[in-house]
């Protein structure tokens, strides 16, 4: 099957069945399965209006809404490949994405206009800004509004004829271009084909024993890519409702209105969900006592009917969640399960079974997925490969990064870990220097380092991630910058007076701090230490960085 097949197949099977709520104007409003393939044709029909061909680079670069869905099926359907990207990019890493796989159109919202205008005259291969929700907005010259293009294909979108039929995608056709960032710091477009995702899906529907009476939540950003293969294509797989949190604030009230049976999440927000769970128990004296004589369960049941009362799995993913963050919840009566995946692998290689989950572990292969460790060492412990239909093509554009990892049809995900006595997966440590925070987030430090190298005042520079005392799960992003002494020598010889070291470090700082502006907000060190002797480094000049790490104790 193809993705355009399951929401044909939806559409048809369940007409009516309601495959998205969400809240417009404080109200509660939903989509109908055939109501979300109609207009998806609508998206197809724009797309053919605006001279797009199969195999054409789409973007989507907005928030959760459900417009997504219908943009995302109706950009696939047509042989397009979709390009989503993370709505809270700064201008020149959206800029590298849209240049680098040559994106011809891109539909964003309308808080994002002036910036896609700015890009469109930039980057002459986007020919088209289409923008959403523009209300009473006004539009720069030559960006299209997305109602109004839609309202102008309508009659052909609904006719015999439209575009949505006419061309159908092969299954070893690129679906999406899923940009991760690399070891080189540039963000890499993995090329996921419609039999990726396809595999990845029917795996984990199966392994969650996912059916029609599902509702999920949806709480994480769909350009990311454990939500996009989970929420976005799963539940229309499954033919089973996708619910809309309100905002991030009314996550609590929109599960007690939506009634969700499954929650997917990071575990920073499983964190704090169960932190004020706690609080709430430890404040009433009665619950309190309850939990600690073993009642717990019972409290539970309580709990469960606070968050909508038929949650009956919650899967953590995307970044470690703390054992004992697992077996809080399980003791209230919930199940939750851990899982591990790779955006190059669609996402997701392991799942722990509902019914025998193993903390401490992420479980074991979804069907059809083969993990070995490559090259063990005594305890077991390598580099953690996978193979399978869910596996990427290659990066685009990119067959020297895309051979790094590919290796025989083998993925190679830089993670260390092993197999257990029972054959579940054990994360032990990662090869490459990525940082994962607490959000799930993979930040790379070669980025931030090159970003920080364009200051005339910085020699070199490490990006490292580190954990504050009352941290156990997750990573911040920390700096230490050695200052370019030439350039302050030359100053001092200039002005014919001397800087202090503090002088110095303030004006590294802030020339730092300017161009970390450039940089997602997650991205941004939030601690900058200036050292005055250079990096220890190797005989070929490499620094070693694992003689370096952040002081904690320093504010």
């Amino acid at each position: 099957m193809t993705i355009k097949d399951i929401l044909n197949r939806a559409a048809e099977e369940r007409p009516s069945g309601v495959a998205l709520k969400y809240k417009r104007g404080g109200t509660w409003e939903t989509r109908s399965f055939s109501e979300l393939r109609e207009r998806a044709w609508h998206v197809s029909e724009m797309l053919m209006e605006l001279g797009v061909q199969a195999g054409d680079r789409i973007s989507i670069f907005r928030e959760n809404s459900p417009e997504w869905f219908e943009l995302y099926y109706g950009i696939v359907s047509l042989g397009a490949i979709a390009v989503p990207a993370d709505a809270k990019l700064r201008e020149m890493e959206l800029a590298h994405i849209l240049h680098d796989c040559g994106v011809s159109v891109v539909f964003c919202s309308t808080r994002h206009k002036d910036m896609l205008n700015e890009l469109r005259n930039r980057l002459h291969e986007v020919h088209a800004v289409v923008v959403l929700d523009t209300g009473s907005s006004h539009l720069p010259e030559g960006l299209l509004d997305y109602e109004q293009l839609r309202e102008k294909v309508s009659a052909a979108a609904l006719a015999d004829t439209r575009a949505f039929d006419q061309l159908n995608p092969a299954v070893d056709a690129a679906a999406s271009f899923l940009y991760t960032s690399g070891t080189t710091g540039r963000p890499k477009g993995a090329m996921l084909t419609h039999r990726n995702f396809m595999a990845n899906v029917e795996a984990i529907s199966s392994k969650l024993d996912i059916g029609k009476s599902d509702n999920f939540m949806l709480i994480l950003p769909l350009h990311h890519s454990f939500a996009f293969t989970s929420m976005l294509l799963l539940p229309i797989y499954a033919q089973c409702q996708v619910s809309f949190v309100e905002n991030l604030k009314a996550i609590k009230d929109s599960m007690v209105e939506c009634s969700p049976t499954a929650l997917l999440a990071v575990p920073l927000m499983l964190e704090k969900m169960l932190g004020r769970i706690m609080n709430g128990i430890h404040s009433n004296r009665l619950s309190s006592l309850m939990y600690r004589c073993g009642l717990a369960k019972v409290i539970g049941r309580k709990v469960h009917a606070g968050l909508g009362g038929a949650l009956r799995v919650i899967v953590s993913g995307a970044a470690p969640i703390h054992p004992a963050t697992l077996n809080a919840w399980s003791k209230l009566g919930f199940n939750i399960i851990e899982g591990y995946g790779i955006t190059e692998t669609a996402p997701v290689l392991t799942l722990n079974p509902l019914d025998a989950p193993r903390v401490g572990t992420v479980g074991l292969p979804l069907e059809g997925v083969e993990i070995k460790i490559f090259e063990p060492n005594a305890e077991g412990v390598g580099e953690i490969t996978a193979y399978g239909e869910n596996v990427m093509q290659g990066y685009y554009n990119n067959p020297e990064e895309t051979e790094k990892v590919l290796i025989d049809g083998r993925y190679h995900t830089g993670d260390l870990g092993y197999l257990d006595e029972k054959g579940y997966l054990v994360i032990s440590g990662r090869k490459k220097s990525l940082i994962v925070n607490r959000e799930g987030k993979n930040i790379y430090p070669e980025e931030i380092e090159r970003q920080v190298l364009k200051s005339d005042y910085a020699l070199e520079c490490l990006a490292l991630g580190y954990r504050e005392s009352t941290e156990e799960t997750g990573e911040r992003v920390g700096l230490i910058v050695v200052p370019d002494q030439a350039v302050f020598e030359s100053m001092e010889d200039h002005k014919d007076t001397r800087l202090s070291d503090g002088e110095i470090e303030e004006m590294v700082r802030n020339d730092i701090q300017k161009l970390l502006g450039e940089l997602s907000n997650y991205k941004r060190p939030r601690k900058i230490e200036v050292r005055f002797d250079e990096f220890e480094k190797t005989t070929t000049q490499k620094i070693k960085r694992y003689l370096y790490a952040i002081d904690t104790s320093a504010r």
